[in-house]
């Protein structure tokens, strides 16, 4: 699948991105999610995009903003990586890994409505990106599950691929690589929504293999060589759950843990009619899914054939045609989001 670089990408990556290639660290002070949509919503007050930014001067296109003048060098700087962005793209491009932009077609459809705040501007991958926007089965759960979860994930996989949907997960060990490992030996399709290392994960044998028969995507909204933390893991939660018609919580620690705190931070954002996306558990007496339960999360009706799975994931329809307002999110993924839903943490 050929893949270009729009200049709204362009313009995101010069502001935003680390552009870490070869031996060289970059150390120019990117923009913050915060502070790149401040200057979006200022672009958008004059009528431009990011790519007018690289057309004309930004002192021009920006008017006044922002007020102080270190702040307007600091974008020029940015805007001046073109050399480092072109090894980047370079490096990107014998690895079969694309970007695009929330200005890109191809982009999630469903981001900007359900995370209103929080959707990533830029987005790294390799393979298929039109499963961006199919919908699917999100399945998730710990990394330490035990037999009965690892057997119940990996059936579901399998369920949903005969079903024709895609299964979405975080591809990390334990339930989401078991969800995803049965969808794909059933001849289905996946997406795994990485934390950290895009670079890495997508370069082992069986991987490669099954992005190049287009049944695996693999994507994330940090650079490619980004590391794992905490606050990555938190900030990729959300879009698991955002690329999916319905998630399912295979299971959860009671107290603690990424599973449990990514499915809390989705009923909360449930409050609101145009960030819905149900979230079932797997119906048995476990602590942590009963206090799933009990803040809102679904029992898992367990759908036996294909046909009764397709009907229980009918996506919901919207309920208007334009972006609703900018509701507060959950206060855990707005930090979280905010401070590193941005490229390349």
């Amino acid at each position: 699948m050929t893949w270009s670089l729009f200049p709204n990408t362009k313009a995101i990556l010069l502001l935003t991105a680390p552009l870490n290639v070869g031996k060289h660290r970059e150390t120019s002070e990117r923009l913050r999610l915060r502070e790149y949509r401040k200057l979006e919503e200022r672009l958008q007050e004059r009528g431009f995009q990011p790519a007018d930014l690289l057309l004309g001067d930004p002192e021009d296109v920006l008017g006044d903003y922002p007020s102080g003048g270190d702040e307007l060098e600091r974008i020029k700087d940015l805007l001046g990586r073109g050399g480092r962005l072109a090894q980047a793209v370079d490096h990107w491009h014998t690895r079969a890994i694309w970007v695009i932009s929330s200005y890109d077609e191809e982009y999630p459809r469903l981001f900007p409505r359900r995370l209103p705040r929080s959707a990533p501007p830029l987005l790294y991958g390799c393979g298929d990106r039109s499963l961006l926007n199919e919908g699917g089965l999100a399945v998730v759960g710990p990394r330490e599950a035990d037999e009965e979860a690892l057997d119940f994930a990996r059936r579901m996989g399998d369920l949903a691929a005969r079903a024709g949907l895609p299964v979405i997960s975080g591809g990390a060990r334990g339930a989401d690589r078991e969800a995803m490992t049965g969808a794909l030996e059933a001849g289905g399709r996946t997406v795994g929504v990485l934390a950290a290392k895009l670079e890495k994960e997508i370069m082992t044998r069986d991987r490669r293999d099954w992005i190049a028969d287009d049944q695996m995507l693999m994507v994330s909204p940090y650079d490619p060589k980004a590391g794992f933390s905490r606050r990555t893991a938190m900030g990729r939660n959300a879009l698991i759950y955002n690329l999916a018609d319905a998630a399912l919580v295979v299971e959860a620690h009671p107290e603690q843990g990424g599973t449990k705190a990514g499915a809390e931070s989705q009923l909360q954002r449930n409050k609101y009619p145009d960030q819905q996306v149900p979230v079932y558990v797997r119906d048995l007496p476990s602590p942590g899914l009963t206090a799933l339960r009990e803040k809102g999360a679904q029992p898992w009706p367990n759908p036996k054939t294909p046909e009764e799975l397709k009907t229980l994931l009918s996506p919901l329809p919207p309920t208007s045609d334009t972006a609703p307002p900018q509701p507060a999110e959950p206060a855990e993924t707005e930090e979280h989001n905010q401070q590193l839903l941005l490229i390349g943490t």
